[in-house]
């Protein structure tokens, strides 16, 4: 009696004050029977899907599941009828559906049985949480770290743009997202979108030009955004599919309106206020974007260009100059050195700042001279340089003409009138290459005999072959007394595994400051010396340097594995080498493999018949043999393959466009393979990008070398690389005080003739 009565207190419980519990429960509550008939629809759940009750009693539950979604729902379901627990699984999975009134709604959906005693009836209970809310602030949230990660990256701008465009359009199918932009000088609109915007769309938006109103009304007016990303091109959306708009402004930190980020729909709106709020969401991401761009061009323009007259810099110039070099197969240009005579006496007069504003006027005058495609560059001082492409013959003196005539006219500077007259050196290339400082060293020359001269003339620089001389003369001694006194010395290049960066070897690279002379690039000396005869002095002494500082570096507990040393053909005719090699490892108390002897492809080309024979006497000492600068000569590969070599190395010139050129890529990739399939290690030198760095990763070179990992060190400073960590703590961090390019490297290397101890001889 007693358990009846307390039976009968509990189906009280349930039916007078569970029910109305779960009618009222925050969560919606679905439940239906065997036949998938509805049985049970709370509150929340009329909210939810915006079906009012009596329109799904009765019904199959299918018609509360979306059409995608219902085979997936009759597994679900099918498996939970045959699991034995009668509870809720600890688990939940996320549904997304339409309401009826076209809001887009996600939700957590929780189903479970539960059956009527043995033999009852079974009943299914779903519980569904709208998380629609939370599921968009954690979307915008991931959005917002992985755009701050990639702007704390070196993800350059394009790709930012497109990662916030494709997850955007990811959160709200049926979208096309897009950020427009004015970039520099330029005055149209840039586009930054996925694949998803049609072309004529972009060219419709690419071609509107923003107005200063336009700017002035987005910082007010907000939705003047929606007007420039809608309006202008309406019937072309609507045309290809896309029924609305909604855009914000992207705002910098100072309040400046920098672009616009707009979000179409190909339906019509079912997301209710999310896509306004997700496109507002995402305009500071895109204002970072913009801004470190912004910063990043900024301080590109102050690292290359003068402050005053806004010209290409020194530095910038011999980039420039070195690039045109590299690019000039079959092409000439010349070189004006432009000097301002008696400026010193404007800034003596005037002051300074009358003085600059001469120069600013100056520069603009240069710019109206020449023609499209001429570098122009205010290289310090009262100093110009102008470079002219496919500039040669009777152009020449024409331009020079030109230049005297612009700089000539009187000029007006704080009321005062200015009549300026300046000398002009000239140099030409080929003519006086090689290099940047080759080009510029004689245009210098000639300027300043034009001042001697006649001021307000210009002379040409004597062709560099007539130099030559004078460089054996005054070079030739100067170096032969530098090799008596120890006035050379070697510094040292990485070398990284590819992939680990873990540090594989050095190169030994000859360095020369004379006390009067000042730097002298190994280019200038090397060919000195081959023409003085000390090209083979300077390769025994470098062979013995480098073995000594091998040494030192494992006394100071300092691992350098391998070190390199570039010797020319000279070496490979003398019998002797080999036995002076095996020499200096003994008295060192080096493993051969610690040395590798790098070759020209001169080598390889020539004919002398104790060159293959001394070649393999090197390499049975257990000695690496290296193919420099492989690629750039006219060998033929059969050669390659008789010889003993156990690495090649691809010149920097093979990757100088690696990023952008594919015909680059290709070549690099058969190079690679070339080595590879020879059992070679390939080593790429000149690499100075992380994008570099990727691609020759992808193509599988084995080791890498260049201003990424490291510049040419000192011995201490080598030391000091090893012990910081080496590439992996100073990728991406190229040197701020040597630009690329700026020292070249060497055939044979340089230093005193002494070796270390004095028992060793050549």
């Amino acid at each position: 009696m007693k358990d009846r009565m307390q039976m009968r207190e509990l189906t009280t419980l349930t039916a007078d004050i569970l029910l109305p519990a779960l009618q009222q429960a925050i969560d919606a509550i679905v439940i239906f029977d065997e036949r998938n008939e509805i049985v049970f629809y709370n509150a929340a759940a009329e909210t939810l899907w915006g079906l009012s009750r009596a329109e799904v009693m009765g019904r199959d539950v299918a018609c509360l599941i979306p059409l995608c979604m219902r085979h997936e729902h009759d597994r679900h379901a099918s498996r939970t009828v045959e699991d034995s627990l009668n509870q809720i699984p600890g688990t939940t999975r996320e549904i997304a559906f339409t309401r009826a009134d076209g809001e887009h709604v996600c939700g957590e959906l929780s189903l479970s049985r539960v059956r009527m005693g043995e033999g009852g009836h079974t009943y299914h209970v779903g519980v569904i949480k709208n998380i629609t809310e939370e599921m968009r602030r954690t979307r915008t949230l991931n959005l917002q770290a992985e755009v701050i990660q990639a702007l704390t990256g070196d993800m350059p701008l394009d790709d930012i743009g497109h990662l916030i465009c494709r997850k955007v359009e990811s959160f709200l199918p049926d979208s096309i997202a897009t950020l427009m932009f004015v970039e520099g000088e330029h005055t149209h609109w840039r586009v930054i979108s996925t694949p998803a915007l049609p072309r004529r769309i972009r060219d419709a938006l690419e071609s509107t030009v923003p107005t200063p109103a336009d700017r002035e009304k987005l910082v007010t007016t907000p939705s003047h955004a929606g007007r420039l990303a809608w309006d202008n091109c309406q019937s072309i959306c609507r045309s290809l599919g896309l029924r609305s708009c909604y855009a914000t402004p992207v705002q910098a930190a100072d309040g400046q309106v920098v672009g616009v980020f707009a979000l179409y729909l190909r339906e019509g709106n079912r997301f209710g206020s999310w896509p306004q709020r997700l496109v507002g969401a995402c305009a500071p991401f895109c204002a970072l974007a913009l801004e470190r761009q912004a910063t990043r061009a900024q301080i590109t323009q102050l690292a290359r260009h003068d402050p005053l007259t806004g010209l290409l810099n020194r530095a910038a110039l011999h980039h420039v100059l070195t690039d045109m070099i590299a690019c000039s197969v079959n092409r000439s240009f010349a070189v004006f050195i432009i000097d301002i005579n008696r400026f010193r006496d404007i800034n003596d007069t005037l002051g300074h700042v009358q003085a600059d504003q001469c120069l600013v006027e100056i520069a603009g005058r240069l710019r109206v001279a020449v023609r499209g495609g001429c570098v122009i560059s205010r290289s310090g001082g009262d100093e110009f340089v102008v470079v002219v492409p496919d500039c040669a013959g009777e152009q020449i003196p024409a331009m020079a003409h030109d230049l005297l005539t612009a700089l000539g006219q009187p000029l007006h500077i704080d009321h005062n009138k200015l009549t300026l007259t300046c000398s002009i050196g000239i140099s030409t290339f080929p003519l006086n290459g090689p290099d940047s400082e080759s080009m510029l060293g004689h245009a210098d020359t000639a300027m300043r005999q034009a001042r001697r001269d006649r001021r307000g003339g210009f002379r040409m620089a004597i062709p560099a072959r007539n130099h030559m001389a004078q460089d054996r003369l005054v070079l030739g001694a100067a170096l032969r007394d530098s090799l008596a006194h120890g006035l050379l010395q070697l510094h040292y290049q990485p070398q990284v595994r590819t992939g680990t960066l873990a540090l594989s070897g050095v190169e030994a690279l000859a360095r020369w400051h004379h006390p009067r002379l000042g730097d002298i690039f190994p280019t200038r000396f090397i060919a000195v010396a081959e023409e003085t005869g000390q090209v083979e002095a300077i390769g025994h002494w470098a062979l013995g340097e480098a073995c000594r500082q091998m040494a030192r570096w494992d006394r100071d507990g300092v691992h350098v594995p391998t070190i390199a040393v570039n010797l020319s053909a000279v070496h490979f005719r003398n019998r002797s080498l080999p036995a002076y090699i095996a020499g200096l490892l003994k008295a060192y108390d080096l493993k051969p493999a610690r040395l590798t002897v790098e070759i020209t492809e001169s080598v390889m080309m020539g004919d002398h018949p104790d060159t293959e024979e001394v070649l393999q006497s090197i390499r049975n000492l257990g000695c690496g043999l290296s193919m420099d600068d492989f690629g750039t000569g006219y060998s033929s590969l059969s050669r390659l393959t008789h010889l003993p070599l156990t690495e090649i190395k691809m010149d920097r010139s093979f990757i100088t466009n690696l990023e952008h050129d594919r015909n680059e890529r290709a070549v690099a990739m058969a190079v690679i393979e070339i080595g590879r399939r020879l059992g070679m290690t390939v080593v790429t030198e000149g690499v100075e990008t992380p994008r570099q760095c990727a691609l020759l990763e992808e193509l599988h070179c084995d080791v890498m070398q260049g201003y990424l990992f490291g510049e040419a060190l000192t011995a201490d400073g080598m030391a000091q690389w090893v012990r910081r960590g080496g590439a992996a703590a100073t990728r991406g961090v190229p040197p701020t005080h040597v630009p690329p390019h700026a020292m070249k490297k060497i055939v044979p290397t340089a230093a005193p003739t002494t070796v270390d101890p004095p028992a060793i001889r050549p």
